[in-house]
């Protein structure tokens, strides 16, 4: 039995597109324990439900196995792997489509209150305020850590573009969270 975790990348596609069964199975289990973690992050981020994402997740790979059946050339898995993603939470985003109103929630005005998953809470709703286009490079960016010409290749957009998104997905949760941490930070 090989082992599937010392070959790069293109040669697991290789072997998934033209293995023996045992191969295709073996390289795919090695790119899944490689990139699952982080296309599984990347889909609870932009979809902001657990189940949803899961669902989404699992179609993401999915796909890619079907892809590897195709023999098409591919030298960027993981950008790849987020651009299915990618596409299956916007249609998702798309076809599930609600208005959420930061006012909306619940929030506690007592500073001493506020914790970590109170502070993480305020984030997750600055994010699902955002641009579908703006949250999702500013996700992939800060918590999957790509470069912008990573953000561009898998938004298909230009790198300046995708610099210019994450800025202004930043400033606009500033903008957003601004009451809330004066609020916080006058109590002090």
């Amino acid at each position: 039995m090989a082992n599937y975790s010392s070959f790069h990348d293109e040669r697991l596609y290789e072997m998934l597109t033209n293995g023996t069964a045992s191969e295709r199975e073996g390289a795919f289990r090695e790119l899944y324990a490689r990139y699952g973690k982080r296309v599984h992050a990347y889909c609870v981020r932009i979809v902001g439900n657990a189940t949803h994402a899961e669902d989404i997740f699992q179609e993401t790979f999915v796909r890619f196995f079907n892809a590897a059946q195709n023999e098409r050339e591919m030298t960027n898995i993981p950008a790849f792997l987020l651009r299915i993603a990618r596409n299956l939470c916007l249609n998702y985003k798309r076809d599930t489509r609600t208005t959420i109103e930061f006012k909306d929630y619940d929030l506690a005005h007592n500073p001493h209150e506020y914790d970590n998953s109170e502070l993480l809470n305020l984030i997750t709703t600055a994010l699902e305020l955002l641009d579908p286009e703006h949250r999702e490079a500013f996700v992939l960016r800060k918590y999957q850590d790509l470069s912008y010409q990573e953000i561009a290749e898998v938004t298909n957009t230009s790198e300046t573009n995708a610099r210019s998104r994450v800025h202004r997905a930043q400033q606009k949760i500033r903008e957003i969270l601004s009451p809330y941490l004066a609020d916080i930070d006058q109590h002090l």
